[in-house]
């Protein structure tokens, strides 16, 4: 099967309500109107609702929506480790199932990616962009955080906590395989793209607070969770930040078992 040119990542966790208006709103614009080979892979997180249903009645106009069932334990770092093992695209996005993030922003990445950039990190605070419904105090707890991080990584980037981007294939494959199991993962995939050396490009998004249901994110149980990933990752930046940028440089798969009777074998 032909690989397609993006792979949209959605994991999904009691999203009956939004998760067909989502993935529709998608495949209307990246297929229907700019006729992008695109897929869109639905994690399925454990769900207790009708989600999975929901996603089926798409795959009948869209072929390429993919339904990923999970089993316990859930988490959405673990959801979307195992998205990103099922995308096939040249370029992947990961994008939330609530419908906080825009289709016209996916389609603004992909061009992106395609200017010769590696990453694009989509940023809520920056000239451009807009915000609706950030609860207050998150977004206090956000602006600390993201604030630290730029002076811990030298970097200017200013929303690196957002899930919301787009990788070449590459780039995942050298960073990976990622550990994290819950919301940190959204650090461990762009702090290691970030030390690796990788061409990033930070772009201005819109993005909007959910108007059905409710986010499991718990910050006192997730701040152990981004610190831990957080020190992990400026300590790989301070101490061997030489070996993790040599792996962004070398071929994957380029070893060969050697026979004793092969044509290369040793005299």
């Amino acid at each position: 099967m032909t690989s397609p040119q993006l792979s949209i990542v959605i994991p999904a966790y009691n999203e009956e309500a939004n998760i067909g208006p989502c993935v529709r709103e998608l495949l209307e614009l990246l297929i229907d109107q700019e006729a992008i080979q695109t897929e869109v892979i639905v994690v399925n997180d454990n769900s207790h609702d009708d989600t999975e249903a929901e996603v089926l009645k798409l795959t009948e106009r869209w072929p390429t929506v993919r339904l990923v069932r999970r089993q316990p334990p859930g988490g959405f770092g673990r959801a979307l480790r195992t998205g990103l093992r099922f995308a096939r695209g040249e370029v992947i996005v990961i994008y939330m199932a609530d419908r906080s993030d825009h289709p016209q922003d996916v389609l603004r990445y992909f061009r992106t990616i395609h200017e010769g950039y590696d990453c694009v990190f989509g940023s809520r605070f920056v000239a451009g962009s807009e915000v609706k419904r950030y609860p207050k105090i998150k977004l206090v707890v956000n602006r600390v955080v993201n604030k630290s991080i730029q002076w811990m990584f030298w970097t200017d980037m200013n929303d690196l906590t957002n899930a919301f981007k787009a990788y070449r294939r590459e780039v995942i494959e050298h960073c990976g395989p990622y550990r994290a199991c819950h919301f940190n993962i959204t650090l461990e995939m762009s702090l290691s793209a970030l030390i690796s050396g990788y061409q990033i490009r930070e772009v201005p998004i819109n993005w909007e607070g959910r108007t059905w249901g409710s986010s499991n994110l718990r910050m006192r149980e997730m701040g152990r969770r981004y610190l831990c990933t957080l020190m992990m990752l400026f300590f790989q930046r301070i101490l061997m930040s030489d070996d993790v940028q040599a792996e962004r440089l070398r071929s994957l798969d380029t070893a060969t078992e050697v026979f004793p009777n092969s044509p290369t074998a040793p005299n």
